[in-house]
């Protein structure tokens, strides 16, 4: 798959448009923003590390000159830091709001508003953002596009552990927080007219947030996946496409082939039965 054979027939021109990253910063992210201030988006990138995510933005401003990049603090584990980014994020006309940032393999606590922190990044906060968000993009006609993962195959929701924090693999707490995520949106999105949902996935790839192996183990497989998967400028391009498509309830676009290679498809998801899917929401 040639990348730029595919931007051109996948993809229009972004002038005039603002995009929202959460977890800009992230391999990922870094891939998405590049391909979105290609098409000359307006970009706000919405990171946690200051230091980094300034990096970055500085770093697209040379690379892209003329191009607009702000910035706006945000924490996913905090409720006030998500509040306080949709208050500013309320006063701008963005046109789409990607949530990309995601955490896997990280220490596990209980965060203020009762969650485990897994379960409060990829699905309370990213959740609520966007609800509380819908007002502002129904007003640009706008598009919501959210990460999801495969690992939501490797979980079913248990109403008496809702955040899995009693449960220790990984693969299992991500793929729960991610499970909600999913179809939560869309069932909030079911009677939507007015602003458009893409729920994506990148399928395998080597990013940082594949490094939470023991340091010997991950010294030893790091070169075969980058071998093995595609790489985030590639598997980026299935985010990328959810700004231009949107997905119908129980569907989701990633690698054509196995949800692990190829460019970007479109595919029913068939892992959540309609009765989960409406207990979820």
């Amino acid at each position: 798959m040639n990348i730029q054979t595919w931007l051109d027939k996948n993809t229009t021109d972004l002038h005039g448009k603002t995009v929202a990253v959460t977890g800009s910063t992230g391999g990922l992210g870094k891939e998405l923003c590049t391909h979105l201030a290609s098409l000359g988006a307006s970009l706000i990138l919405l990171d946690r590390n200051a230091k980094r995510s300034e990096s970055h933005a500085d770093d697209l401003r040379q690379r892209f000159p003329g191009i607009a990049v702000s910035r706006i603090p945000l924490d996913l584990e905090d409720l006030s830091s998500a509040a306080a980014a949709v208050r500013e994020l309320s006063q701008k006309e963005i046109d789409v709001f990607i949530h990309n940032a995601g955490a896997y393999s990280i220490p596990r606590h209980t965060c203020e508003s009762g969650y485990d922190n897994v379960f409060q990044i990829n699905f309370a906060t990213p959740y609520y953002m966007i609800r509380e968000l819908l007002p502002t993009l129904r007003e640009r006609h706008g598009t919501v596009v959210a990460v999801g993962s495969i690992a939501h195959n490797y979980s079913k929701i248990d109403e008496n552990d809702v955040d899995f924090r009693t449960r220790t693999a990984a693969s299992k707490v991500y793929g729960n927080a991610k499970r909600y995520l999913m179809f939560a949106l869309h069932e909030l999105f079911r009677e939507e007219t007015d602003v458009r949902l893409a729920i994506v996935h990148p399928g395998i790839t080597f990013t940082n947030i594949t490094a939470h192996y023991p340091k010997l183990i991950f010294a030893v497989i790091k070169h075969p996946m980058k071998v093995i998967f595609m790489k985030p400028q590639k598997a980026s391009l299935s985010i990328l496409q959810g700004c231009f498509d949107r997905t119908s309830t129980a569907q989701w676009i990633g690698p054509r082939i196995f949800d692990v290679w190829g460019a970007p498809k479109k595919k029913i998801l068939k892992g959540c039965p309609p009765d989960e899917s409406a207990e979820i929401a």
